[in-house]
């Protein structure tokens, strides 16, 4: 059994147990294998290495209050890694075979599952990725698709806590009808050094606005971006976001408590008329945000403008309120009345 201080867990890599493995190969799936090497054997030419042919996804699984264990709306994640796996041209699992490699992760790793009460999940990351060797710049029928988890806790090191973002004049995320949109791996290798920048500054977050005009705002580097509006939750309409799975349930829960949605362009001059502001993704589920500063070169001081939302640190009461209402329904503390918690047999 695992020792683990299931309380002061953050959000990074973990060495569990097992890690669960398909090969797609001449036409067809492999058996489903347990891997508990922690290990690949790839070849070095491999397309994963070079041209970044993966795609990855994120999702929770969590102890409830019953003691019965809940996957969060796996299904969105089959069909988004579909999606990926189309844009890519490599094969994708079949929801259901999604669905079951997450499922056999979490049954064969289950001392890594926090125990209800300490605010923490088993945090999933299956994997796709081409494995074929090849240098020509054309898809191949071949991937591996493998599901490992890790026991999670705060992204950033405390819940629902709030924190300062910056706009960096200097960096975009992703192009017009570019792969902003898709969860691939690749996106992400250029905000290392921009987040490192950032971090080093005081800044938790990084929005990034619309690279063709930057006059509207796309999303933060690790999640989406939501804005706070009297009764109203906004968030941005644009190709270049990624669809999110957490934004999409957040949508549906403010509607749930009466509040109006409004997924449409947002122009950088609206930031300043929320009332609250946060980013939404799996591994953060909701940060709250206390102000947003602009600066025309992220690694030098000058700040041209901000958006303040509120003192450090503090968290609006309509951010509070979304928060509870998701984490009570993955905890099984409110009723799943939506139908999305997907139980586990153990």
């Amino acid at each position: 059994m695992a020792t683990i201080d299931w309380d002061s867990l953050g959000f990074d890599a973990y060495r569990t147990r097992t890690v669960v493995v398909a090969h797609y190969q001449d036409g067809a799936w492999s058996d489903i294998r347990l891997d508990e090497s922690f290990s690949f054997t790839i070849d070095p030419f491999m397309q994963g290495l070079h041209y970044a042919i993966s795609c990855f996804e994120g999702l929770k699984t969590f102890r409830q209050k019953d003691g019965s264990i809940a996957m969060f709306r796996p299904e969105k994640n089959a069909a988004r890694m579909a999606r990926s796996a189309a844009f890519l041209g490599i094969p994708a699992p079949t929801e259901d075979m999604f669905i079951r490699m997450c499922a056999l992760c979490v049954k064969n790793n289950l001392e890594f599952l926090p125990p209800y009460g300490h605010q923490a999940s088993m945090y999933l990351r299956p994997l796709l990725f081409a494995p074929h060797p090849q240098m020509q710049l054309v898809p191949y029928p071949e991937a591996i698709f493998a599901v490992m988890c890790a026991p999670a806790g705060s992204y950033y090191g405390a819940h629902l806590r709030s924190a300062a973002a910056v706009i960096p004049g200097d960096f975009d995320r992703a192009a017009p009808k570019g792969t902003g949109s898709y969860k691939l791996s690749a996106n992400y290798a250029g905000t290392f050094v921009p987040y490192k920048l950032a971090h080093a500054q005081g800044y938790a977050e990084l929005l990034y606005l619309n690279s063709a005009t930057r006059e509207y705002v796309d999303e933060f580097g690790s999640s989406n971006f939501f804005g706070i509006k009297g009764d109203t939750y906004v968030t941005p309409l644009s190709d270049s976001v990624l669809p999110s799975i957490t934004n999409l349930t957040l949508q549906e829960v403010a509607a749930d408590l009466g509040m109006r949605v409004e997924k449409r362009p947002v122009p950088l001059e609206e930031l300043a008329g929320f009332s609250e502001a946060g980013g939404c993704g799996t591994a953060v589920v909701i940060t709250p945000i206390s102000h947003i500063d602009m600066k025309p070169v992220l690694a030098e001081p000058l700040v041209s403008r901000t958006f303040r939302y509120g003192p450090d640190g503090e968290v609006g009461p309509v951010c509070t309120k979304l928060y509870k209402r998701i984490t009570g329904i993955q905890f099984g503390e409110l009723e799943d009345t939506h139908g999305w918690c997907h139980k586990i047999e153990e």
